[in-house]
């Protein structure tokens, strides 16, 4: 009883710090977009580039100001469905909250003309954008739209999160320098370059791992790592310990730092007695994915 209130508290302040991490993402998040971007022409990465993008193209058919938060909410709406059936259902639940008080935040915030330099517009921008989307990724939230749809696109492909990144974020660069001139393009790259160097001081996470569990129920350990992470295992059977001298298999694998809280909602469901050792500054040499059973 005792450890269950201690259990229940504990989450409850977790639960609490996320969402208190949320607003401060939010607030931070909208200050990069309505006070640098908008006021430079900068085009950010992801689905609040995409939003962008709709925005000022339907402003300047209809001539009538379009509410940038609107257009963010609804593009997030199908990549929390995907999320739902394809990622983790917890992880799609805070990105709800997330989206929620950014699409708040964005709305309330006014549009303040500091300065309209590009360059400025672009470094600062970028800078407040990344260090508020590193500090949500340390604490494991999901800041919406692109982050599902990098984990979706990763679990059926296969391909590295970096590369599919690259690729997206390439195409909405490359459709604003079309459609409203190359200098924003420049401009934007620039500040998805900054935003991604401010992330990775805060939170790196496509950093990778290693994992040893030492478990007496590998099977079903193996069978929602690989639904959830589809990340290839090895597995030792026949492990003895060498105080009860029970049978244990050891599971190896590695993952991004990015999946650790995935693993450990898993590893409190499947198994909560197993033991899980962490090992840090992975170096990958061939295939990230095999499988192989010893």
């Amino acid at each position: 009883m005792i450890d269950w209130v201690l259990g229940s508290k504990k989450q409850i302040q977790d639960y609490g710090t996320k969402l208190f991490i949320l607003v401060i993402y939010a607030f931070m998040y909208s200050v990069a977009l309505n006070i640098f971007w908008r006021n430079g022409n900068i085009y950010a990465g992801g689905i609040t580039g995409i939003s962008q993008i709709i925005t000022t193209v339907l402003e300047n058919i209809t001539g009538q100001p379009i509410p940038i938060a609107i257009v963010y909410y609804v593009l997030n709406i199908p990549l929390f469905l995907l999320g739902w059936f394809v990622v983790d259902r917890k992880f799609v639940l805070f990105t709800v909250i997330g989206v929620t008080f950014a699409s708040f935040a964005i709305e309330i915030m006014p549009v303040i003309q500091l300065t309209n330099d590009p360059i400025i517009c672009a470094v600062f921008g970028g800078a407040i954008s990344g260090y508020s989307l590193g500090l949500a990724l340390k604490n494991g939230l999901s800041t919406g739209g692109m982050d599902i749809v990098l984990l979706s696109l990763r679990k059926l492909t296969g391909k590295s999160v970096g590369r599919i990144s690259m690729i997206i974020n390439g195409i909405i660069v490359l459709t604003a320098g079309f459609i409203f001139g190359w200098p924003h393009a420049f401009y934007s790259l620039l500040s998805i370059f900054v935003g991604a160097k401010a992330t990775d001081l805060v939170y790196v996470k496509h950093k990778k791992v290693q994992v040893m569990i030492i478990t007496q129920k590998p099977e079903l350990v193996i069978e929602k790592l690989q639904e959830k992470l589809s990340r290839g295992i090895t597995v030792i059977y026949h492990a003895k310990g060498a105080y009860q001298q029970k049978d244990q298999a050891i599971l190896i694998t590695v993952i991004t730092r990015y999946e650790m809280e995935i693993l450990k909602e898993i590893m409190k469901v499947i198994d909560p007695s197993a033991f899980v050792s962490v090992s840090q500054d992975v170096e990958i040499l061939s295939d990230f994915k095999e499988l192989e059973i010893i």
